[in-house]
């Protein structure tokens, strides 16, 4: 997918095709980059879920014999990275690992945004994708533009941004 597609020259102004040819042009990102970036998400994860555990479990004295029934804990994950995941996707396209890696996540229709909607969509998604022995993941190894099924499904795909340059 380019994210600038160029039109016929003669439909275009001389101004216009220049303004297109400074834009640079943005290619989907690799299977081994996405894969990395995961694992590195995966361990700031972690420190996250510690964090959003730790106050309120402690607060409702968790550590005192209290517990909150399994399904609590479940929904409590889900909904705590859920909203780290839509709330990074909705900013800038791109959570803290995908930052690292250059990844950005865009519509793949146009290559913009995703709307709430779809963000949480693909957050849905992601969980069987990944849950059901990864067949999600896996699925790339056959997809024809290497993009996961959740991706696919949700109509989104993830794109590497050209690296920034230098001052």
């Amino acid at each position: 997918m380019k994210r600038n597609a160029q039109r016929p020259a003669a439909a275009a102004s001389p101004a216009t095709a220049a303004v297109r040819s400074e834009r640079p042009s943005v290619e989907l990102a690799g299977l081994r980059r996405r894969l990395a970036s995961m694992l590195y998400e995966s361990m700031l994860l972690l420190g996250v879920l510690a964090l959003t555990f730790l106050v309120p479990y402690l607060m409702l004295g968790v550590g005192f014999g209290i517990s909150p029934p399994g399904w609590f804990a479940w929904l409590h994950i889900f909904a705590v990275l859920g909203g780290y995941f839509v709330w990074y996707w909705r900013r800038h396209g791109q959570t803290l690992a995908m930052q690292t890696w250059r990844l950005q996540l865009v519509d793949a229709a146009d290559g913009r945004g995703l709307s709430p909607g779809r963000c949480w969509l693909r957050y849905a998604l992601c969980w069987p994708s990944v849950l059901l022995f990864g067949v999600g993941l896996l699925w790339a190894l056959i997809d024809r533009d290497r993009q996961f099924l959740h991706d696919r499904l949700a109509g989104a795909c993830i794109v590497l941004l050209p690296p920034a340059a230098k001052a």
